[in-house]
């Protein structure tokens, strides 16, 4: 018994370390800034913005932070609260920079990318910011796009956790054009319009062939995650889809949207089952988000999609290009049916149910290109039931260590 409480002990403890270093990389920005009352207007509005959240998702971030005087120059302007979001993002690198860090730069210069290059609103590098350590030991920092200007100074660190979060402050506001242009709020973003300027119009044209697109912009105000797929995987997939009822073309096309923002950040943390547009009371029309590293992938049973890119990260808009149509089990269910029938049998269902939950074999039948996700994501599966199982022997054996100390 002895033994057993020893074994049982040894794995509270590895479960309590575990814990431990998660919540180590956790990080709040709010509270960070709160403890000086000096910098409480930049707290507020990154707070009014939502990029306090996005900051405390990231695992490495570097915040650049600015006194209350010096907001004062970009409040008085008068601007929106979104062109606001624009400007502060330019505080927000994608990096670590410590106060060390800044005095040993390559080279003493280096160019660095902001959040706001993640927007949507960015065009070529005006999203990133210069960061030169001058004579005197002084360090700037200016934007790419406002001909590379070095309009702030480094002036203190405020808090910094190695390679994790630094909040540093600087002089002034750092600002550029296209951050100060005029930005448009969520119920003036037309998601059509905006997918046909970032190459999805095959699936905007389906959007409204279909009248879905009502639904989608009646919920960008709330939030609203879109997954476009490229107009080569709409132009093969297109007879498929004008064989589908209406009532599946309309499913088919919901499904490709969640009404949530959902940065890619948050995707790659929060694994698991999604729900989109198309989920209502019994049909879930769900599916799978899961992360290899920095890839993420769409599982629906019948397909599985990637992730390519960002065309718009405007929150509470967001949108994202994938490599494949989301097909749901809700409307393929009878494809997956017959092919989990043996190959060589060739006689037909003797009733004729299966057939009402879909178009036709014809119809809805995935492409090839389906048939080898499918076995991907079955390989995937072992792969990680094997790393599970290498975790559990590990951890059995060290309890047999223990228990025969």
């Amino acid at each position: 018994m002895a033994h057993f409480r020893q074994a049982a002990t040894a794995l509270v403890l590895i479960f309590q370390f575990h814990l431990l270093f998660s919540l180590s990389n956790a990080h709040n920005i709010t509270k960070i800034l709160a403890k000086d009352p000096d910098f409480s207007t930049f707290n507020h509005y990154l707070t009014a913005t939502h990029l306090a959240d996005e900051i405390n998702r990231r695992q490495t971030i570097t915040v650049l932070a600015v006194d209350n005087s010096a907001m004062n120059s970009i409040l008085s302007k008068g601007y929106s609260l979104y062109t606001i979001r624009n400007i502060l993002s330019l505080h927000v690198l994608v990096d670590y920079f410590g106060a060390k860090k800044l005095h040993q730069i390559t080279d003493g210069t280096t160019s660095t990318a902001s959040m706001f290059q993640s927007t949507g609103s960015a065009t070529g590098t005006s999203g990133y910011v210069n960061i030169t350590d001058i004579k005197g030991g002084k360090v700037a920092f200016g934007v790419q796009d406002d001909d590379s200007k070095l309009t702030a100074q480094y002036v203190k660190s405020i808090f910094e956790k190695a390679y994790n979060i630094s909040v540093l402050h600087i002089s002034q506001v750092l600002t550029s054009p296209e951050a100060e242009a005029p930005t448009a709020s969520p119920s003036d973003l037309i998601l059509t319009t905006i997918l046909e300027k970032q190459g999805c119009k095959a699936f905007s044209d389906i959007l409204k062939s279909t009248g879905a697109d009502k639904t989608f912009q009646d919920t960008v105000d709330g939030g609203l995650t879109v997954f476009c797929p490229s107009d080569s995987a709409i132009g093969k997939y297109m007879p498929k889809f004008k064989a589908l009822s209406a009532a599946n073309k309309t499913a088919l096309v919901l499904y490709h949207g969640m009404p949530v923002y959902q940065s890619l950040q948050m995707l790659r943390s929060g694994n698991g089952a999604v729900n989109t547009l198309a989920t209502e009371g019994d049909n879930k029309f769900d599916f799978t988000v899961q992360n290899d590293g920095e890839e993420v992938t769409l599982e629906t049973d019948v397909v599985t999609a990637k992730i390519t890119g960002t065309l718009k990260d405007q929150e509470p808009l967001i949108v994202y290009k994938i490599d494949k149509i989301l097909l749901p089990r809700e409307i393929y269910k009878t494809v997956k049916a017959a092919a989990s029938a043996p190959k060589s049998s060739n006689h037909k269902p003797k009733n004729a149910e299966a057939d009402e939950d879909a178009d036709g074999p014809s119809a809805d039948a995935p492409g090839d290109d389906d048939g080898e996700v499918a076995d991907d994501k079955n390989g995937a599966v072992s792969v990680m039931i094997t790393q599970k199982s290498t975790f559990v022997t590990a951890i059995v054996g060290l309890c047999f260590g223990v228990w025969l100390m």
